[in-house]
């Protein structure tokens, strides 16, 4: 009894890519659900950046201001007039209304936002970057 050890099968020449397609299906469906972890606020404005923050709570009424002047309350363009009653329609039951003001806003738009906040009794947080973040 002789021991053959040539192939007695043609080599494989297609290589099989199933292992491959599921691998960037489970890619994509990562990057996917990740990215809409990321919250995307539709009004640009600079924010001041500080040493330290504290997360904020999911549950809030925003309120933006632009370099421009322009109020946004949760994405929408207000008036200075129309402020508070913005803020209270959007607010139901959230206490808590976040500021999101341009490092160019004036202090007479923070304050307008403050009164309009203290008004419906909304504690005000003001939104920061924290030091050598980019945005």
């Amino acid at each position: 009894m002789s021991l053959d050890f040539s192939p007695s099968q043609e080599p494989m020449t297609e290589i099989s890519l199933a292992g491959m397609t599921d691998i960037v299906l489970l890619l994509l469906i990562f990057f996917l659900l990740t990215s809409s972890f990321i919250p995307q606020m539709g009004i640009e404005v600079t924010l001041p950046q500080v040493d330290s923050s504290s997360p904020v709570e999911e549950q809030s009424v925003t309120v933006a201001l632009t370099e421009e002047g322009t109020y946004f309350v949760n994405g929408s363009r207000v008036s200075s007039s129309r402020l508070i009653d913005e803020i209270r329609a959007a607010r139901s039951s959230q206490r808590t209304l976040i500021m999101r003001a341009d490092q160019g806003a004036t202090v007479g738009q923070f304050a307008t936002v403050a009164s309009a906040a203290r008004a419906l009794d909304m504690r005000i947080l003001v939104a920061t970057e924290r030091r050598g973040q980019s945005p």
